[in-house]
């Protein structure tokens, strides 16, 4: 691509990363004393299979080489393997027992070498994964990542990654693109918690070890339990319900056999009722209108990485202060930072699996555009691999993600991305997690079985019509504004309907909601998505600009109108 045509946006903590960034505990909802952080400077090596071609730079670790603050800023072809290299010392004292070396998420196929000997492979690169390394340390110790990344097979799962990018596609990510660390544990650890609740309790099921004391943290005072068989029940008399107005989090500790760890969940339900004659989603027990936005999550310096901890949070505070209570993660799994974000500081997540397969304008874009959205989806995407890798990638989603009570609402297929069976996928994730809302195909292409009538809405005003399932607006908007100097394409964008000012972007936008949104949630829609968060590449369309400096419309504006949305749809 040529470079001369985009500008290198850094956002304000990327202009002053740390020489260890992102150094902080990645696992909230696993979390124990024991940690040592591998992020900062590696040496990065690409070799050309095909030529003698060899690139070498250091690098800074968890931002992949395709992002300003790596370092590298470099695209790499798939004919490339990418090659991490440190040593590290273990602290003294830092060994207890069993020793275990992490990866948040490193895109897409891993080889891990310790002192020169291989340790595994890790296949999929939106997942953390896992080695123990106690009979490889030594005192002195060389790590090796090998790394190739077959983005253009379609088999594994990409999302809006493409390497021509260009209008809804983005640069791609290889690599490692999120934390590398090492902890310490006894010989029997705690290696997984999985809570199911209901309303007035919480199963806690733990692997790894058998006995061992709970206690949750609840507002009226400390609840012990004792852990049997790795399982116990929380029973909780007077249960403080989760909500974006008080996500209110019961955290706990286990201590067993020598481990001790930090956790917490939540107690919220999740209904379908018809109420005055209209099916709506509910929130604990009553319909609760979702007022949400697209949430991409990338980022004009780190690419699919913020440039800090806390750039989860700002934006969510952000969103949050605009009157929006639920985001949508659009076809990409955040680091568990983010869902703890989102359920400490009380925002729903509407959760999309990310696609695989082959992606056709044609069929996937044009024509459902121009109203062509019937089609029969049995025999689409039929290569086998690329079906069982969804498959198997759609069960990891939800045993990584299952535990946050902000996430309400799986996406299972978006516009027809790789879909296939859809019926049969609905009934394998109802199978997986039957406590959260499906969206089995968001915008078109529906079948038979989902929780919702799922439209996306771009180019003609939006009419509600009732349905014998509750509606959501699943996508809208997209109004693009280009606030000078905070824009990463120089000569192009892509957006749906174009502004050449923040004034007439802004009433625009308000007149949206105010003839379009507000009487649809009167007449009893459930849930609107407003594409997006921020502007991302080309896409100019976001609330944020792409570096976060820009807010580009008046936050008092946006709340009074969330306020009339709410009050809409509660029929005042």
């Amino acid at each position: 691509m040529c470079r001369s045509n985009f500008a290198k946006l850094y956002t304000k903590e990327g202009k002053n990363l740390p020489e260890i960034p992102h150094e902080y505990y990645p696992r909230p909802l696993l979390k124990r004393d024991s940690f040592f952080c591998l992020n900062g400077k590696w040496r990065f090596e690409a070799t050309n299979l095909n030529t003698p071609e060899h690139y070498s730079k250091n690098i800074i670790v968890p931002f992949c080489p395709e992002s300003i603050l790596s370092g590298v800023d470099e695209v790499f072809p798939d004919t490339y393997n990418l090659f991490y290299k440190r040593n590290f010392i273990l602290p003294e004292g830092f060994i207890k027992n069993r020793v275990i070396l992490h990866f948040g998420a490193v895109d897409q196929i891993a080889e891990v070498f310790l002192n020169g000997e291989f340790i595994g492979e890790h296949i999929g690169g939106y997942e953390p994964f896992s080695f123990d390394i106690t009979g490889n340390l030594l005192k002195e110790n060389s790590l090796v990542v090998k790394v190739r990344d077959n983005l253009s097979k379609h088999v594994l799962p990409y999302g809006k990654q493409k390497r021509k990018r260009g209008g809804m596609w983005y640069t791609p990510t290889s690599g490692i693109w999120q934390s590398v660390w090492i902890e310490s544990v006894s010989e029997n650890y705690v290696k997984s918690i999985d809570v199911k609740t209901g309303k007035t309790y919480a199963d806690i099921m733990v692997d790894g070890v058998k006995n061992g004391e709970v206690t949750v943290f609840a507002p009226d005072g400390e609840i012990k339990a004792s852990l049997r068989n790795g399982r116990v029940r929380i029973k909780l008399a007077k249960p403080r319900m989760w909500s974006p107005e008080d996500p209110y989090l019961y955290r706990f500790v286990i201590e067993a056999e020598g481990d001790r760890v930090e956790s917490y969940f939540a107690i919220r339900t999740l209904e379908i009722k018809n109420v005055a004659g209209k099916e709506r989603l509910c929130l604990n027990g009553k319909p609760y209108f979702l007022h949400g936005l697209l949430d991409q999550g990338y980022w004009s310096d780190g690419n699919l990485t913020p440039p800090d901890e806390n750039g989860f949070e700002r934006d969510i505070l952000a969103m949050k202060d605009l009157g929006f209570n639920m985001l949508r993660k659009h076809i990409k799994i955040e680091p568990q930072r983010f869902y703890y974000d989102c359920d400490r500081l009380g925002m729903v997540v509407f959760q999309d699996m990310v696609n695989n397969g082959h992606y056709s304008f044609l069929r996937d874009t044009a024509l459902p555009t121009v109203g062509l959205k019937s089609l029969k989806d049995k025999h689409l995407h039929k290569n086998k691999k690329s079906r069982a890798r969804f498959i198997l990638d759609m069960e990891k989603t939800v045993a990584q993600l299952k535990n946050h009570p902000s996430i309400c609402y799986w996406t299972i297929f978006n516009e027809g991305w790789g879909q296939f069976c859809a019926d049969e996928m609905y009934d394998r994730l109802k199978a997986l997690d039957n406590t959260r809302f499906i969206d089995s195909t968001s915008g078109w292409f529906w079948q038979s079985k989902t929780d919702v009538k799922s439209e996306h809405v771009y180019f003609k005003p939006y009419k509600f019509a009732p349905c014998e399932k509750p509606t959501v607006l699943s996508e809208f908007g997209g109004y693009s504004y280009r606030p000078e100097g905070h824009v990463f394409n120089l000569k192009k964008a892509y957006g749906y309907r174009f502004f050449e000012d923040r004034e007439k972007f802004e009433a625009a936008l308000l007149e949206l909601y105010q003839n379009e949104i507000i009487p649809a949630a009167r007449d009893g829609l459930s849930a609107s998505v407003y594409t997006q968060v921020s502007d991302v590449e080309d896409e100019t369309n976001g609330l944020l600009s792409y570096d976060r400096e820009v807010l580009k419309v008046d936050t008092q504006k946006m709340r009074d109108m969330a306020d009339e949305l709410y009050k809409a749809a509660k029929g005042e």
